[in-house]
């Protein structure tokens, strides 16, 4: 006896559910790459669980934005609202504003300006005269403040050189010192006299 035709109806098992669930979306996906593989076909599956969770099959040769959007363009569809819409050309634009700016940037280090016309040679010339102008005074606001770190640092050089030939000179110093206090202090009659005659040979 052949097998007995199911009624298409919702599942009231959830287990039951569950495993009709992956086994159809296997086959799904299954039938999603054999036509795609037999058929060169564009194909583009996305499933979702009661639960959320999210399946996907796209085929190798193209992605599921391209095939979104040979969709709208073919149905007539609108598929984003106004926002999305508006963000997509707000997108388009900056886009095309950076193609333009690294244009211009090329323009301005000297590539791919054979294409330019005489006047936007001119432009371009003037760009870079203000530009060079520009970083010559730059450049002269640096130059009064080089020049004070050079004699902070020069300072600082013969400040250390002095607290270096003070190191070497310290312990004559200190000798010396050590004399010259030890002069002061002894009593007068015992100080030697190197210039006058010992006052006591007299007597």
């Amino acid at each position: 006896m052949g097998r007995g035709k199911i009624e298409i109806k919702r599942i009231e098992n959830s287990n039951n559910r569950q495993v009709t669930y992956s086994k159809r979306r296997n086959g799904i996906m299954k039938k999603a790459k054999e036509i795609s593989v037999l058929c060169d076909a564009h194909v583009s599956v996305v499933v979702f669980a009661s639960s959320g969770k999210m399946h996907e099959f796209c085929s190798p040769s193209t992605t599921l934005i391209d095939m979104l959007d040979q969709y709208h363009k073919l149905s007539g569809k609108k598929l984003w609202d106004a926002k999305h819409e508006h963000l997509d050309n707000e997108i388009n634009r900056i886009k095309k504003e950076n193609d333009r700016m690294q244009t211009e940037l090329r323009h301005l280090s000297g590539e791919d300006i054979t294409t330019l016309n005489y006047k936007e040679l001119m432009v371009l010339e003037e760009a870079l005269e203000n530009g060079i102008s520009s970083l010559k005074a730059k450049q002269m606001e640096f130059v009064p403040m080089m020049r004070k770190h050079n004699e902070m640092l020069e300072d600082e050089n013969q400040g250390l050189q002095f607290k270096l030939r003070q190191m070497h000179l310290d312990p004559m110093d200190d000798h010396q010192q050590g004399v010259g206090d030890f002069e002061y202090q002894m009593p007068f009659a015992f100080r030697v006299q190197p210039m006058q005659p010992n006052l006591q040979d007299r007597f």
